[in-house]
């Protein structure tokens, strides 16, 4: 096996994955105490090649494997891409490309919602993967032979497997399906937060009016002392704290203190000052300036025609062989429900045409649902 420790040996082994056309990629890391993940291992598979990378090498200088993710003849496969791709975002300060998901491209193919590497391989390759080291220390050194074989079977897998995959959505004329679902991951917001926009990580349909500012305030300025200190979000206030200091909005740290979710002794810190601050700025902020979601998220869709979509949904997905959540999401349900003209995946490109026209017109009566022999048929209208 080839396990790569300094960066002459990486040097030649980039250059043999340029010379080609596309190359498997995976990581293994930890970030359960820390807010950026740590990266431990480097997976690279392609034709007649493959090696693991151990970026905790002493001395080792990632730079010229970082230049093959970026090369734009060398198509990156990853399976789930998104924690892959944060990682090298941090490190490059862009999107590797061009992108290839198996689990995206999976979805266009019948194999179900996010399904994942293991089922996916086994479906493709018949392909049995020992998955015992997969919550090890990946951290630790010396790696043992069943981690270091269980990480590069990650990549071998993926590197046989993205013909085949391919070769599914050309038969199927489904290859612009995937496109277009690839297009979103190389948007940056993706792979970091702004703190300013880290309320959009939490779950606000309980939240009033009045408490909205604070707790965007309280948002940031969390998401800001995590990233500055790498630590964990919950490691300093969770989500439930935010909820509960928006609504009693303290304004002092004796009034901080009668606070549930605040340890003992919290509001005499530094954090503590933070905290008060940020509720003050977020009391400040204009109605008109707070975030749109409030309202939308009051906004509640008809129920029984939320249900209806839902069924229509899952019989289009049945006769197209494709997976739910790569038409539509619940939110994509309850917008439609209440718009015509919602502006979502849905309602657009191919999606409008294997889902949203006909949830349209049955929202209109243009269009019904009858079962008929334990399925469920379109009925067109005769009007």
């Amino acid at each position: 096996m080839r396990v790569i420790t300094t960066t002459d040996e990486l040097t030649e082994f980039s250059a043999e994955l340029q010379k080609r056309p596309f190359v498997a990629v995976d990581t293994e890391f930890m970030r359960e105490k820390t807010y950026w993940p740590i990266l431990c291992l480097i997976q690279a598979a392609a034709e007649g090649v493959e090696a693991i990378i151990d970026p905790l090498a002493d001395g080792i200088d990632l730079s010229p494997f970082l230049d093959v993710l970026m090369d734009q003849g060398t198509i990156k496969i990853f399976h789930a891409a998104r924690q892959d791709l944060e990682i090298f975002y941090k490190l490059i300060g862009a999107v590797p490309a061009p992108l290839f998901d198996t689990q995206i491209a999976a979805m266009a193919c019948g194999f179900g919602d996010q399904i994942g590497y293991e089922p996916l391989m086994r479906g493709l390759l018949n392909a049995k993967i020992d998955k015992g080291s997969r919550f090890t220390d990946w951290s630790r050194r010396p790696l043992t032979d069943a981690q270091l074989t269980y990480a590069l079977s990650d990549v071998t897998h993926l590197r046989d497997a993205y013909p085949l995959i391919v070769e599914k959505l050309e038969a199927q004329s489904r290859a612009h399906w995937v496109e277009a679902e690839l297009q979103a991951l190389y948007d940056p917001d993706l792979y970091f937060v702004k703190p300013e926009n880290a309320w959009r990580r939490l779950k606000l349909k309980s939240v009033r009016p009045r408490e909205l500012g604070p707790a965007v305030k309280l948002a940031e300025w969390r998401e800001r002392e995590a990233q500055t200190k790498d630590l964990p979000r919950s490691r300093l206030i969770k989500d439930e704290a935010i909820f509960e200091l928006a609504r009693l909005q303290p304004d002092s740290a004796k009034a901080l203190s009668r606070a549930r979710s605040i340890p003992n002794g919290f509001e005499r810190s530094n954090a503590g000052a933070a905290i008060l601050d940020a509720i003050k700025q977020g009391m400040a902020i204009d109605r008109e300036n707070l975030p749109k979601i409030a309202a939308a998220d009051r906004n509640k869709a008809p129920a029984d025609v939320v249900e209806l979509l839902k069924v229509l949904l899952k019989r289009q997905c049945e006769v197209y062989d494709v997976a739910p959540k790569l038409i539509a999401t619940s939110a994509d349900l309850d917008e439609i429900a209440t718009n015509d003209d919602a502006d979502v995946q849905a309602l657009k490109g191919w999606r409008r045409e294997v889902f949203g026209e006909a949830a349209l017109k049955l929202k209109s009566g243009d269009l019904a649902l009858r079962l008929k022999n334990g399925a469920v048929e379109l009925v067109e209208s005769k009007d």
